[in-house]
């Protein structure tokens, strides 16, 4: 839970700070920040795919996730989430409060770093994904706080419940499984991370979030073999 738990703290950091800053830090600076950052992320996925021991699953996970991503096509329901709410929220005419909240958490919460930062964490006590997305959402805290208020401290509080629970989930199923389907598993969710980094970069734009099944592949075929085994 740390990278959570740091996760949540830099948000409020970074409210409080943007509270005291009318106009935020400059759009230029910013982008650069988040450039930077996104290096750091290409660096920390290029690290996990070492864990790998079997490349062929790897292989097969990434192309059997995408054809699932594909077909539910996670990343389209990602932003009809987001405008379903953000049309809630205009239809009602709610306070700047609940703006800067809603904007907020679904910013931070809706994506794909959020899931695999938090399946690392639980899965191997791994929090550099969540440690990095906390310095990018603890500046783009101070940028949303100037501009929508106070509201957005308040999203501290979806992100803690949210990843805190993918988190947990992960502890429980790493129960379930060997070192090799955790290495394997992490070596995917690490070419997730790779994406993102190069999304992050502008280099590419991949729908990153239509990949997310593939993580769960090789618990699958972990299960699968235990089964067989156990027969």
């Amino acid at each position: 839970m740390l990278g959570t738990i740091v996760n949540a703290l830099s948000i409020v950091a970074g409210s409080l700070i943007g509270l005291f800053l009318k106009g935020g830090i400059p759009v230029s600076m910013g982008e650069t920040i988040s450039k930077g950052l996104g290096l750091c992320i290409i660096y920390i996925g290029m690290s996990g795919t070492m864990s790998t021991q079997n490349l062929l699953l790897v292989i097969f996970s990434l192309v059997i996730g995408a054809i699932i991503g594909e077909l539910i096509d996670i990343d389209k329901r990602f932003a009809e989430l987001g405008d379903f709410v953000e049309k809630k929220l205009n239809k009602n005419g709610e306070s700047k409060i609940a703006e800067g909240f809603v904007n907020a958490s679904l910013l931070f919460c809706v994506g794909s770093m959020a899931i695999v930062g938090s399946l690392q964490s639980g899965l191997e006590g791994n929090h550099e994904t969540l440690f990095t997305k906390s310095v990018l959402d603890g500046i783009t805290s101070i940028i949303f706080t100037s501009t929508m208020g106070i509201g957005v401290i308040l999203s501290a509080v979806s992100v803690f419940i949210y990843q805190g629970a993918v988190t947990l989930l992960a502890s429980s199923i790493k129960a379930l499984l060997t070192d090799a389907i955790v290495a394997e598993m992490t070596a995917v969710g690490s070419l997730l991370i790779l994406g993102i980094g190069l999304n992050m970069v502008g280099a590419t734009k991949i729908k990153v979030a239509n990949i997310l099944p593939a993580v769960l592949i090789p618990f699958i075929y972990g299960m699968i073999m235990k089964i067989g085994i156990g027969m």
